[in-house]
């Protein structure tokens, strides 16, 4: 019995170093997968797209009335910029996730009083102008996510100059 008890306890070492290894990476792992299905635009750039469908769902679970305008994001050459312009009457919101799949910052058009806003993503001692409303993370990439709800999945066409009205690019010259 003595025999199996180091060789058991090692098996249980390395069982348990290998879950956490995995609990640590799967995040990441995760985050590319969604970069890759949601990049279709570039990164760096926000990308409208059209509703969810059983045959095309690039997030998880996507609600069949929400429209979803996504930028995956780089900041390894420089902090981005978010505007984002709530469409009068509608439930919107900006989450921005990291590349460990949290999720750094949430606004929502009532939280914005229906008005347009800039978030500037940056990483920890990028430039950025004084005065900017600034969330800082610990990874280059990530997300940025608008949902806005819509009333009827119709009406997604005639959203579409709206939602354009939001976009991400990179910021230049920060002061």
């Amino acid at each position: 019995m003595r025999r199996w008890l180091g060789p058991l306890v090692l098996g249980l070492i390395v069982a348990a170093a290998a879950g956490y290894a995995a609990t640590l990476a799967i995040p990441y792992g995760l985050m590319n997968i969604a970069i890759d299905r949601l990049g279709q635009g570039g990164v760096n750039q926000m990308s409208h797209g059209n509703l969810a469908a059983p045959e095309r769902q690039p997030v998880v679970r996507p609600s069949p009335d929400l429209a979803y305008s996504s930028c995956p994001y780089d900041l390894s050459a420089g902090p981005i910029a978010i505007d984002v312009a709530p469409v009068a009457g509608r439930y919107s919101s900006l989450s921005i996730f990291d590349a460990a799949t949290d999720v750094i910052f949430v606004r929502n058009d009532v939280e914005a009083r229906g008005k347009p806003y800039r978030i500037i993503v940056a990483r920890e001692g990028q430039a950025v102008s004084a005065g900017a409303e600034i969330v800082r993370t610990n990874h280059d990439r990530g997300i940025a996510l608008i949902r806005l709800l819509l009333k009827d999945p119709s009406e997604i066409g005639a959203l579409g100059a709206a939602r354009r009205q939001s976009s991400c690019t990179p910021v230049t010259n920060p002061k």
